[in-house]
């Protein structure tokens, strides 16, 4: 019983570590694919050299968190054999289906078209390579929508049946698994929380930029102040967007949840005891052994609001929901209550570092408004600047406390803090179940794996991803200090008929990254 438990505490800490690191390139991948899109779109359609310059910065970044986050994925799907092989067995023909989607059509779809956004840029036409950045945006899309429907599966298992003689899950309803409301809510919330990473990253090194140059002794270029002015501008709106969608996908996510599993409901309130126009508590402290909570600091109706929209109504406690879950289930587990601190705290750090963010893209907002730009231009004499251009000798806009830009430089962590506290709860919520009311994680691990097996495993995955966050970290720090590049744009080529006449066809590929 202690070897099994044992067995059962490292895989799930090594799924966790790995889990955790990976979704912090995977919003930044989503986000980051549609905004630079947006900005090459601007490009084509305008010309103007600072929607050129954006795009290829932003490029830059967008491609060095791609790189990592498949080197980070890959070890994941290995965990499946190498952990969790019980659990392969028993869902793999459902499990399996959304995971193959997504590898062989939202994968390769992505990878192929941006090899041809990257070596493309003076060697198709503009509005073909302008496709092929749009179509690595879809491709991101697709492939999160494949994952999350697998993931919602296990939160929400439907379309399936279980084979009499195997005893496994075998599918029977592909449409059910992908099209089901957990999935579809599960992927509004994830996708809005995307924006607000990429938005936040954005704004967080578009500050950073500006006010260097603001500082700096030697003035910069009109063109990169103007791409980095156009960027902020862009991140703080989206961070506003994607804040309001993320409150709104959260509350409905926050329904379906009391609906399939009222016990995360329950947990992530820490509420004991059954209560009409139950509350959501700002704090609380208590033991967890005995049942209760000693110190709360709580605003009434919320919670009742959260999971069915009316501010009176009844919200099953965790004694309550414990005890339905024994009489179904048995003693199929030993205890059906999660972790209570782990998902009331992850619940609130979710909520409280995610809508800072929004707070601070507010703030934001209403600092670089149009009107404050324009007058702190006119009052040093620059009558005539537009918009987002500056002459090289002079401030860059409206006079910020110091505190103002750096705050803007830290929301870039908000949302990856909140992005990972999220995740926590959604998985740590669910226990004891792998798949809610089919498996329990106890009953998933590998049998045959040895504790020391996965210690190893453990140890040496998680100093690989240390050594991978140091490069990361190294190249982004790199390439977000150094800015947009002072470049032309690549010339127009007309067709893809091939070169003219006379043209040389072994040029280097001057615009690759």
């Amino acid at each position: 019983m202690e070897l099994a438990l044992a067995q059962e505490t490292v895989a799930r800490w090594q799924f966790g570590i790995t889990t955790v690191y990976h979704f912090l390139f995977v919003p930044l991948t989503i986000s980051l694919a549609f905004l630079v899109a947006g900005l090459q779109t601007a490009w084509v359609r305008t010309g103007k050299d600072k929607y050129f310059k954006s795009t290829r910065f932003w490029g830059k970044l967008f491609l060095i968190n791609v790189a990592m986050g498949v080197a980070t994925g890959i070890v994941q799907e290995f965990q499946f054999g190498m952990n969790w092989s019980d659990y392969s067995r028993f869902v793999g023909d459902v499990f399996g289906a959304p995971l193959a989607m997504e590898a062989l059509l939202a994968f390769f779809f992505e990878s192929t078209f941006i090899g041809l956004w990257i070596f493309g840029w003076d060697k198709l036409p503009r509005k073909i390579h302008l496709a092929c950045i749009w179509l690595v945006a879809i491709g991101t899309f697709l492939s999160a929508y494949f994952i999350l429907a697998a993931n919602s599966w296990m939160q929400h298992p439907v379309g399936y049946e279980i084979n009499k003689v195997t005893g496994r899950a075998e599918l029977n309803d592909i449409a059910a698994v992908l099209f089901q409301k957990t999935t579809l809510v599960v992927v509004f919330h994830t996708l809005t929380a995307a924006f607000l990473t990429g938005g936040a990253f954005m704004i967080g090194i578009a500050a950073y930029q500006l006010r260097r140059a603001g500082q700096a002794a030697k003035p910069d270029t009109p063109g990169r102040i103007a791409a980095m002015r156009t960027s902020l501008r862009l991140g703080l709106v989206t961070v506003v967007i994607a804040g309001l969608g993320t409150a709104v996908s959260g509350d409905a996510l926050a329904k379906v949840m009391y609906e399939q599993q009222p016990m995360k409901m329950a947990a992530a309130e820490a509420l004991w005891e059954t209560e009409e126009s139950a509350p959501f508590s700002l704090f609380a402290y208590g033991d967890v052994e005995e049942g209760r909570n000693t110190v709360e600091v709580e605003i009434p109706g919320v919670l009742s609001y959260l999971a069915k929209g009316d501010f009176t109504s009844e919200v099953p406690g965790i004694s309550t929901v414990e005890a339905l879950e024994r009489a179904k289930y048995g003693d199929l587990a030993d205890d059906y209550k999660p972790s209570i601190p782990t998902a009331y705290w992850s619940f609130r750090w979710m909520i409280g570092f995610g809508m800072a963010s929004f707070t601070i893209g507010l703030a934001g907002l209403w600092l670089t408004r149009r009107k404050r730009w324009l007058a702190a231009d006119r009052r040093r004499g620059e009558d005539e600047v537009p918009l987002l251009m500056l002459t090289p000798n002079r401030q860059l806009g409206p006079t910020l406390n110091t505190w103002a830009w750096q705050l803007a430089v830290l929301t870039m962590g908000f949302p990856l803090v909140a992005n990972s506290f999220g995740w926590i709860f959604t998985e740590m919520g669910r226990q004891p179940w792998t798949v809610y009311g089919l498996m329990t994680t106890a009953d998933a691990v590998s049998p045959s794996v040895s504790v020391a097996e996965q210690i190893t495993s453990l140890s040496v995955f998680t100093a690989l991803y240390a050594v991978l966050a140091v490069v990361e970290v190294r190249l982004l720090v790199k390439y977000a200090k150094a800015g947009p590049v002072d470049e032309l744009p690549p010339p127009e080529v007309p067709s893809l008929r091939g070169p003219a006449a006379g043209e040389d066809t072994d040029r280097p590929m001057t615009f690759a990254y």
